[in-house]
């Protein structure tokens, strides 16, 4: 998840870098799936997960906002090498049909992920800069695990599927 991380000697220009990495990942993996659940017509799912790529997106474009604000157009020196699912939806979580439960409970995960992991690093942070936005990226976290909660609360908790709508046609021999 971040080997190559040493969080005790981490810049805030490197912990801004390493949030935009974290959000741009999660952004990426919620599009992947989002896609892959519209090839397959499970479409309330994939909805979900287009939303999250625009609160993910939302986020990182905070993030990249006060980075510049900072830093301007200053490289970075750390790279998505050094991370790994930090709040990416992890592959394995997701199946081909899914309902909108699923796909929340797939989001929970992630958000559950993202906040063990800025709550982990707190520990070994020892700039004062980094250690409020990590704790700020932390609270993030907290409210983003609510808001799912909030959306779990709305939505129906069976499957809604029929076992005959994914069942193969038989093939000529």
């Amino acid at each position: 998840m971040s080997a190559d991380i040493d969080f005790a000697t981490l810049s805030i220009k490197d912990a801004l870098d390493l949030g935009i990495l974290v959000e741009e990942e999660a952004m990426e993996r919620y599009q992947e799936l989002a896609d892959n659940l519209d090839v397959h017509n499970t479409g309330d799912a994939a909805q979900f997960f287009r939303f999250m790529v625009g609160c993910e997106a939302k986020h990182g474009e905070e993030l990249q906002k006060k980075r510049r604000e900072l830093f301007g157009e200053a490289p970075s020196s750390v790279d998505r090498s050094m991370l790994w699912d930090v709040e990416a939806p992890g592959y394995d979580a997701t199946r081909t049909f899914m309902t909108i439960q699923d796909a929340l409970k797939v989001a929970m995960a992630a958000e559950q992920k993202a906040f063990a992991f800025f709550d982990g690093a707190l520990p070994e942070v020892t700039d004062a800069e980094v250690r409020e936005l990590f704790t700020e990226l932390r609270q993030e976290e907290v409210e983003h695990m609510e808001m799912v909660r909030e959306q779990m609360k709305r939505v129906p908790t069976g499957d809604g599927f029929d076992p005959a709508d994914f069942a193969d046609e038989p093939v000529a021999q």
